[in-house]
């Protein structure tokens, strides 16, 4: 694993994997981590646990997950999957439930970011929009 951090973490990375809670994790590879820390932020109204320029633990509506720069993932299987691709999270719809889609959208656009779809009501019941982060 290549480390460009130079600080030391807030935790050590074997005492934070075993305070997460059981249930869905999600690692989110990145190309620009203080962009996507920035979009999470700004946009999402995420709160950041801790950041550095390997990694980062964000906290949105009661979840926690994880960004990780692809420096960081170098020797993991996932570089295969990833290296070379045109478009980032082609075929992943992550969804906020519990999220008022209507600012989020507003800062989206604010800030120049995609938004595919504006904020709808939708026949299933929820109010959505679709936005495209820094990574897609």
């Amino acid at each position: 694993m290549v480390m460009k951090r130079t600080g030391t973490p807030w935790m050590k990375a074997e005492d934070f994997g075993r305070s997460l809670p059981l249930g869905l994790g999600v690692n989110l590879l990145v190309t620009d981590m203080a962009a996507m820390e920035a979009f999470c932020r700004d946009v999402l109204g995420a709160r950041i646990i801790y950041a550095d320029e390997d990694f980062a633990a964000i906290e949105l509506l009661s979840s926690v997950f994880m960004l990780h720069a692809d420096h960081s993932y170098l020797d993991n299987p996932m570089t295969g999957v990833t290296s070379g691709a045109e478009t980032r999270g082609a075929g992943i719809e992550l969804r906020l439930y519990g999220a008022d889609p209507d600012p989020i959208e507003k800062k989206a656009a604010a800030l120049g970011h995609i938004v595919l779809a504006g904020s709808i009501d939708k026949p299933h019941g929820l109010r959505e929009c679709y936005i495209v982060g820094p990574d897609g």
